[in-house]
Order: structure tokens, then C-alpha cells, then sequence
């Protein structure tokens, strides 16, 4: 189940890079991007969140997120 998930993350990451003109023109300027980042802030912020979905996917696949909560946080379960 965790494969199809990860799947499921990496296709939403690829889409969200291949159409984000279609994004943008749906959600409009991201007003703190464009402050922060500068002119093209909110496709620099819809690229990072593309990346971010591609590779959060890969890793959930693979299960290196699992392993690292497991790691990390399972003392305080």
C-alpha cells in the first residue's frame, strides 16, 4: 500500500511541475512569495512544492519516512 502512495505522491509532484501555468492561473500570486523570493516567487513556490511532493513520494515509498519516525519519535509512543 505504501508503494501506490508513494506513486500517488510523485504523479501529484509531476503534475503540479508540468502544468503549473495552469496552477497559477488557478491559485493566482502567492503574495508572501512574492515578497520573499522576488518577481517569480510563486513559480519559484509552486516548483519547490512540485519537488517536494516528487521526492516526499519517493521517499514514502521506499520507506525511508517510516524509518525515520520510527527512528526518531517511537519513544515517544
Amino acid at each position: 500500500m505504501q508503494i501506490l502512495q508513494g506513486f500517488i505522491g510523485m504523479v501529484v509532484g509531476m503534475l503540479i511541475l508540468i502544468y503549473r501555468p495552469y496552477v497559477k492561473d488557478f491559485i493566482g500570486s502567492i503574495g508572501f512569495a512574492e515578497e520573499y523570493m522576488g518577481p517569480g516567487g510563486t513559480w519559484t513556490l509552486l516548483l519547490i512544492i512540485g519537488v517536494a511532493f516528487f521526492v516526499g513520494g519517493l521517499m514514502w515509498a521506499m520507506g525511508v519516512i517510516q524509518d525515520f519516525f520510527i527512528a526518531h519519535f517511537a519513544n515517544f509512543v
